[in-house]
Formats: C-alpha cells, structure tokens, sequence
C-alpha cells in the first residue's frame, strides 16, 4: 500500500479526516486520510502518495509532486 498514488475527495487538513481513494485490488476503494506532514492542507481533486497505511482502512498521505 506504502507507496500508491490515489485522488482526495475529501478534503484533508488539521484536526480532519479526509477521504481518498486509491486503485488495489483491480478497482478503486475508498480509504481514510490523514496528513503524512502535520499541519499540511490537501484540498478535493489532488493527487497524492501513501507514506503509511494502518489496515484495515486508514492511510497517511503527502502531496504528490508531478
């Protein structure tokens, strides 16, 4: 999981959990979202990176640079 790029649709930011979702297991599946890098705001729409996953449905993640 470590290392999969998925899309926000849910916004993630201090003190909120967002919503990803990221392609596995040959579909799309929705995952909770915190920031990797504390304080860090990821608005709807952007792509990002799983720095950590914690099963069975949480994910820490960081902005991906394109």
């Amino acid at each position: 999981m470590v290392g999969r790029q998925g899309r926000v649709t849910g916004r993630i930011g201090p003190g909120l959990v967002g919503e990803v979702m990221i392609p596995i297991r040959g579909g799309v599946e929705a995952f909770y979202a915190y920031s990797a890098i504390q304080g860090e705001e990821i608005p709807v729409g952007s792509l990002v990176v799983v720095m950590d996953y914690h099963p069975p449905r949480t994910v820490y993640v960081s902005s991906a640079s394109i």
